[in-house]
């Protein structure tokens, strides 16, 4: 295969699903059924989830002076703000092209080498998925009983066990062949994950390391926040508790990664996830769609603002 069409498949691919499971999901559940719900919304909460959002980005935009400084580059906080935004509006269009964008944003205004540029994003994702992992772990440990429940439900308590047993197992061999072996698939592996531990370890080397930790978990802690809160806007979710919230939260950040934005497949993701906790699908449906396009319209006006005014600013200065 060659790269141009990996590319080529990169960006099909995210779109072709989007496409796919808003097809699926509309023909499910018609938008009429989620028109009531918008309508009769308190549209207060859904401000307040998008100022909780905007906090989390400027947040990411400060942070990402901590990773710089080391390298000996101080950047102007304006052009980094812009350029957080101006990426995740950029992904909207084609999945990880924003963190490029972004990279490239700092290498033209502010003389900062691509490849260091990109080496902090690539440093902060990191960052950002140890969070995540946590987020999942706290997730777990808060729904044990029910997510246990569900498991029985699914498999009979043998096969749970033979399944749990089996995949251990497997991964201890996938393991050791990756260890042993020097093929070139094996080769990656290891690449990524000694990659993956020195960008975490790094972050513990940095000046400002416990500052960094801290807006890692400030932002996150906005990212779950702004989703919880916009469920006040919706009275038919009043008994949403917060593990409910998270599993519905996970379920909706993949569809993110996966897709552009998690344009369509956003709003499904979430109704599944909270139909399994028995609300009903037309509200759980609604939400999925006001949080979604609460954020992507807050995206799409300060990414296209960041956009036009960079110029502008930098041209000032």
């Amino acid at each position: 295969m060659t790269a141009k069409t990996k590319k080529l498949l990169r960006i099909a691919i995210p779109i072709a699903l989007a496409v796919f499971f808003g097809w699926y999901t509309f023909s499910k559940l018609p938008v009429d059924t989620i028109i009531p719900f918008v309508k009769s919304a308190n549209y207060w909460w859904i401000a307040f989830g998008v100022f909780l959002g905007i906090l989390s980005h400027l947040s990411r935009a400060y942070r990402w002076k901590y990773l710089l400084e080391p390298l000996g580059y101080t950047t102007k906080l304006p052009n980094g703000i812009m350029a957080v935004f101006i990426a995740y509006l950029a992904n909207y269009g084609i999945p990880r092209s924003g963190e490029v964008l972004r990279a490239a944003v700092l290498t033209n205004y502010e003389k900062v080498p691509f490849e260091k540029s990109f080496g902090t994003i690539v440093a902060e994702r990191m960052a950002d998925l140890v969070v995540m992992l946590g987020i999942i772990l706290v997730t777990l440990i808060i729904e044990y009983d029910f997510i246990l429940n569900l498991l029985e439900q699914s498999f009979q308590p043998k096969k749970l066990i033979l399944l749990g047993l089996t995949g251990i197992v497997v991964l201890f061999l996938v393991f050791i062949y990756i260890k042993k072996s020097s093929s070139k698939f094996a080769v990656k592996v290891k690449t990524f994950f000694k990659g993956l531990m020195e960008g975490v370890l790094s972050i513990f080397k940095m000046k400002h390391k416990w500052a960094f930790i801290a807006h890692t978990l400030f932002i996150w802690g906005m990212y779950v926040l702004m989703f919880y809160v916009t469920t006040f806007a919706l009275p038919d979710l009043d008994k949403v508790t917060i593990g409910v919230v998270l599993v519905g939260f996970i379920s909706a950040s993949f569809t993110i990664a996966a897709t552009n934005g998690g344009i369509f497949v956003y709003p499904a993701a979430v109704m599944a996830a909270f139909t399994l906790f028995g609300i009903e699908k037309d509200p759980s449906y609604a939400f999925g769609w006001i949080m979604w396009a609460s954020q992507t319209i807050m995206v799409i006006v300060l990414g296209s603002i960041s956009f036009l005014y960079l110029p502008i600013y930098n041209r000032i200065k």
